[in-house]
Parts: structure tokens; sequence; C-alpha cells
């Protein structure tokens, strides 16, 4: 199934999102980030599909601790390049205590949740990496990010706690 609301287009097969082009920033390393957090959330979401609890801990453990590092690599880039980050930095934050909680109601819940709340959680977690993360921040970027060499990366790599 494809959605095109005239901004983008965004596929989604089999309940997995799927990165495009469409979804370049324009820099390598914020690009390779997002499929590999895309990846990660498709996992977190067949976890809480599945109701397997083993995975559905390690899941939340992945996303939750790339994303961190993501969020700082974005951090420092926006920095080198003079981008103000402020409006990030509170979005970031907020998707982090998010997580968090949703991590904190799944995992206390012992995979005991009806179909609503699985289809809740799916669509909460495919809404906020796509639309909300993706084209609606770090798009922010892109044009600056166009004006440097695709290939443009920072040396140093952290994680938040």
């Amino acid at each position: 199934m494809e959605k095109n609301d005239g901004k983008y287009l965004r596929k989604v097969m089999m309940d997995n999102m799927v990165w495009t082009e469409q979804l370049s920033v324009g820099n390598a390393v914020i690009d390779s980030e997002h499929r590999n957090l895309i990846i990660l959330a498709n996992d977190l979401i067949r976890a809480i599909k599945t109701r397997n609890s083993s995975c559905l801990a390690q899941a939340f453990e992945q996303l939750e601790y790339w994303l961190c590092l993501h969020f700082a690599n974005e951090e420092k880039i926006a920095q080198t390049v003079s981008f103000d980050f402020s409006h990030h930095q509170l979005a970031q934050q907020y998707a982090l205590n998010e997580l968090r909680f949703l991590r904190d109601l799944l995992v206390t819940k012992n995979c005991l949740w009806f179909d609503g709340a699985i289809n809740h959680f799916s669509r909460f977690l495919s809404n906020w990496m796509i639309d909300d993360h993706i084209l609606k921040l770090d798009m922010r970027m892109k044009p600056v990010l166009q004006t440097l060499p695709y290939e443009f990366r920072i040396d140093e790599e952290s994680a938040c706690l």
C-alpha cells in the first residue's frame, strides 16, 4: 500500500515501514540512521503484535539506544552547520519520554493487552517515526544539508543516558 498526501510518498508493506528516497534528508549519516531506526521500529511493532515479552524488552532497548545515538548525531551535525536545533531537542526529548512510557506500560502488562492497544501503539510508532520525526523535523535541515557533500559526517559519536 502507498500513502501519497501530496508532500511525500511512503510505502507500507505488510505492516512494515519502508524507507524510500523521498525520506532522504540529504545526508548519508542521517539517512542511514533513519533506515536503521525504521528497521528497529518494525522489530518493536512485530514484538508488540506477537506478544513476545523477551523480544519486546530487547526491541525497546535497541530502539531507545539507537534513537539516543541518532539524536546526538543529528545535534552535532546541526551545530556544525549552524542550524537552530532548539525545536528538535524538545521534540526528541518528548519522543524519548513517550517511548519510555510506552515501554513501561507494555512491559508491565507482560504481553496481556487488547488488539486495539496493539493497533494504537503500532500506529503511534509508525506515525512518529515517519511523519513527526523525519518529515516534520528532519526535513527542516534538508536545505542546509544539501549544500554539503552527501557523505558529510562528524567524527564523534555519543549516546544519551
